[in-house]
């Protein structure tokens, strides 16, 4: 009886592994690593976005930072897991189309660490001429020998207060 139970987990188990994409490609490089978190948030209103390919960017412990004024005009910041950002951003992004493109960075690398400056411009579909937003994801990242992990993305939109600099602009 054990081996017919061994031999339909295996089944089960290559099936499933059969079923998921390959997105190995997709962190290969920091550049690709890059690349793919802007696309694989990107896309036009009603397109769906692949949220598993989002999650497959980040380590388990990964969180996302987004830091600027509340209604109070105090600053803060607000932490989230990759999927608390689906959750609470997934919908917006499909409902009304959204485009974040990176314009610049600037990346700073030790060993298999590196932090980068993400300079960005945001539009609600890639026909838009204006972006409707800009500002900065300081992104870090591992290498871990096989692949590109994002760790965390922590950003600031830009403001009167705080346009951005010159040198995140080339």
């Amino acid at each position: 009886m054990k081996p017919i139970l061994t031999i339909i987990i295996v089944l089960i188990s290559t099936a499933a592994m059969a079923q998921q994409p390959d997105y190995s490609s997709k962190v290969k490089t920091i550049d690709s690593t890059i690349e793919t978190l802007y696309a694989v948030i990107s896309g036009e209103k009603g397109e769906a976005r692949d949220w598993e390919l989002f999650k497959y960017l980040f380590i388990p412990e990964a969180h996302l930072i987004p830091s600027g004024k509340n209604q109070e005009g105090k600053t803060g910041y607000r932490v989230m897991t990759p999927a608390q950002y689906v959750e609470t951003s997934g919908a917006y992004l499909e409902e009304n189309g959204f485009f974040e493109k990176e314009i610049s960075r600037k990346t700073d690398r030790f060993g298999n660490i590196v932090q980068l400056f993400s300079t960005y411009e945001s539009y609600h579909s890639e026909k838009d001429e204006k972006p409707f937003n800009r500002g900065i994801n300081s992104i870090q990242l591992l290498y871990d020998g096989n692949r590109w992990w994002v760790l965390n993305i922590f950003w600031q939109a830009e403001t009167t207060e705080f346009p951005i600099p010159a040198n995140y602009l080339d």
